[in-house]
């Protein structure tokens, strides 16, 4: 996989030819998933920093201030090409090794969020894609107990053959006493511990940074990772206990690119030797490579003074954990691997670990079409296919594989965000992005998945802490596809200094195209928002409650999910403006409001189905297309008893919360949809998938 370039510029600096090691850790450590090669210039423009940001991007995870004595851990990575290949044990160890991340820094993990992206749900093999997907995470997070509690799921054509499984993790740690992933200080040892390593995983990093092709199932299931939940939970158990000995100096997962990725890492502020005949394996005649770069699941490497080794041996131990001593640090800035007495890699640790060259790659603006075309049908047809589009439609079938209240701390689950009870304050959750809408604007609409992630916070009364983010796109290779990464960073960075969000971590995923299915995903740079508020679950109103609709309307049917069902195209939404969702959000923290939910995905329709499925309700406007299904962002349908809560802001009354069913008016035209209608609808998912 090195290319010819990168073996040229490596042999041309060492002055000689490459072990078969030192050529594996090239290949895995300098490829796009660990090192971001293309595109580390275009991240180094976001916002990482703020006053509550106590440990930005570089480690594991990011650390957050939450209180005064808390602070959150937080991180955002991807296991898309491994999903296709074995989707249960993809996904599952996708959980796995994000929820090691927030261990590593000495956090408990609470919560997770699993942000998808499916192809059509038509294909039998996106079916079976969803299911098992869906099966690895619910089984991994619950034998671990780390709870569930927000996701989204987006199906579209483009992900056929791709799907992506993104997965955020928050954890807790007193702010005074986390861990960090670098060595401190020359002669301390380190300690592998965990799981024994096989041969699973192998090459998994430069398997990512690469398309998937027609026989990918066959050729790549050894890249794919076999995790054992119940051995990670022994893991998180084992390392809050050593962390709370205050013996732990450093500590890493070993993810991508296996022991050679977290012990090179790791040991970049100083130099490390490694004795790999010292690692514990649970296959027989495993050579140096496969030893260094399999990517087997469960693992842990710390650093350790010499007299706490066998502490932390003991530690292990008490958890049913094997351990072992693999080597220490030096003081010389060097990478040097043994085996069987042979050195078998010798590297400049700054040359393997950052050194990667940079790629200035080519990019050219794409300009897609927005023409709008009128859909034909009733708008009662219309309506409920827009319910019943699978991007709508109650994710029942999903939530109910996944344990939402192991840990006792989840509040609601419910609409617009997760809700955490952390001491006497909430943290609320939310994520995802519209890909649809952000292929046709990139810069705009990324922009606006921040502003809409905050605005699903602001409808639970809580503001932004901080940002994580899984860029996910096609090949950077072609120059439309690096254009559409370029504008979308640009734009969540924009949006996030706009909201004082800043950006503390995430993760790349380049090369999500299909050979099979003749596919490239759409630009998907999903978010992960973390937030904090007050404890409040998520109400419905009252019959009797007044609605409005609150911000302007445009016509922004462009990726929409009407477009996305009948094709009518369109323009599609300009970057929100947060003015009223600051407002918003102030009147639901001071319970001002009986109701509310942003408008989003489906449009008016969609959130008059899921905050008032019973009322009457008449709306102005020349196209009632538009008024329906326009997904025009900063708008909020709320509730409210008393119009003088509204004052200040720009809305429009648009009916009454009661009666049976929800009637509408709009413009000359009326129908109503009966709560079995609406029903029929939202259950979409789960009839496909149950029966």
């Amino acid at each position: 996989m090195l290319s010819a370039d990168d073996l040229g510029f490596i042999t041309g600096t060492l002055g000689r030819a490459l072990t078969d090691v030192e050529s594996a850790c090239f290949e895995n450590l300098w490829s796009e998933h660990c090192s971001y090669r293309s595109t580390k210039s275009v991240l180094k423009t976001l916002p990482t920093e703020g006053e509550d940001v106590i440990l930005g991007p570089g480690d594991d995870a990011a650390v957050v201030r939450f209180s005064d004595d808390l602070a959150v851990v937080v991180g955002m990575e991807s296991h898309n090409h491994p999903s296709y290949v074995d989707p249960y044990d993809g996904a599952a160890t996708g959980v796995g090794g994000i929820v090691r991340d927030i261990i590593s820094m000495g956090a408990r993990p609470i919560a997770l969020m699993d942000p998808l992206y499916f192809g059509s749900l038509d294909g039998e093999k996106t079916r079976y894609l969803f299911e098992h997907i869906v099966g690895g995470i619910g089984g991994y997070g619950n034998c671990i107990g780390v709870p569930v509690v927000r996701g989204e799921t987006v199906f579209d054509p483009s992900y056929q053959g791709n799907p992506l499984v993104n997965v955020v993790c928050v954890g807790v740690v007193d702010p005074d006493h986390y861990l960090t992933a670098r060595v401190k200080a020359p002669g301390n040892r380190l300690v592998l511990y965990g799981s024994s390593t096989g041969r699973d995983g192998l090459g998994g990093a430069s398997f990512a940074s690469r398309d998937l092709s027609e026989d990918s199932e066959a050729s790549e299931r050894t890249s794919v990772q076999i995790g054992d939940p119940y051995t990670e939970k022994l893991l998180i158990e084992a390392t809050c206990e050593m962390a709370a000995t205050g013996k732990v100096l450093a500590c890493r997962d070993l993810g991508a690119a296996g022991l050679a990725g977290a012990s090179s890492e790791m040991a970049s502020s100083f130099g490390a030797k490694i004795v790999a005949d010292r690692v514990h394996l649970r296959e027989e005649g495993m050579n140096a490579v496969e030893i260094m770069l399999a990517e087997s699941q469960e693992r842990m490497l710390v650093e350790a003074a010499p007299e706490d080794v066998a502490l932390i041996g003991a530690i292990a131990e008490k958890y049913d954990l094997r351990w072992s001593e693999i080597g220490e640090v030096i003081a010389e800035p060097r990478y040097i691997v043994e085996f069987e007495g042979t050195v078998v890699c010798d590297l400049p640790v700054d040359l393997l670990v950052g050194g990667t060259p940079g790629c200035a790659l080519p990019k050219t603006p794409k300009a897609p079409d927005t023409t709008y075309t009128p859909p034909e049908g009733a708008l009662k047809t219309l309506a409920l296919a827009v319910l019943s589009h699978p991007d709508v439609a109650s994710k029942e079938w999903i939530v109910e594989q996944y344990d939402h209240h192991v840990q006792l701390r989840t509040v609601s689950t419910d609409h617009d965000a997760g809700v955490l009870r952390l001491g006497d304050a909430a943290l609320v959750l939310s994520c995802g992005c519209n890909p649809r809408q952000i292929a046709l604007a990139p810069y705009e609409n990324a922009a606006n998945a921040v502003y809409e992630n905050a605005a699903n916070l602001a409808c639970l009364g809580a503001r932004p802490l901080c940002i994580v983010n899984c860029l996910n796109f096609a090949s950077p290779s072609h120059p439309e596809v690096f254009w559409e990464m370029e504008q979308s960073v640009l734009g969540l960075g924009d949006m996030a200094r706009a909201l004082d969000a800043p950006v503390v971590g995430g993760n790349v995923s380049m090369y999500n195209e299909s050979d099979e299915f003749g596919t490239e995903i759409k630009p998907t740079p999903t978010i992960g928002m973390v937030g904090k508020g007050p404890v409040r679950r998520w109400t419905a109103p009252a019959a009797g409650d007044r609605l409005a609709l609150v911000g302007a309307t445009g016509a922004h049917l462009g990726g929409s999910v009407l477009d996305a069902v009948t094709g009518c195209g369109g323009a599609a939404p300009p970057k929100a403006d947060p003015a009223v969702m600051e407002k918003v959000r102030d009147l639901v923290a001071a319970d001002a409001l009986t109701g509310a939910t942003d408008l989003s995905k489906g449009g008016l329709i969609a959130a008059l189905a899921k905050l008032a499925p019973d009322a009457e309700v008449a709306i102005t406007g020349d196209d009632p297309l538009v008024a329906l299904f326009s997904e025009t962002y900063g708008r909020f349908l709320v509730a409210f008893k008393d119009e003088a809560a509204l004052e200040g802001l720009e809305y429009q009354v648009i009916g009454t919360v009661g009666g049976e069913g929800l009637r509408l008016t709009v413009g000359d035209e009326a129908f109503s949809l009966s709560r079995e209608e609406i029903e029929e609808a939202r259950t979409s998912i789960t009839r496909l998938m149950r029966f």
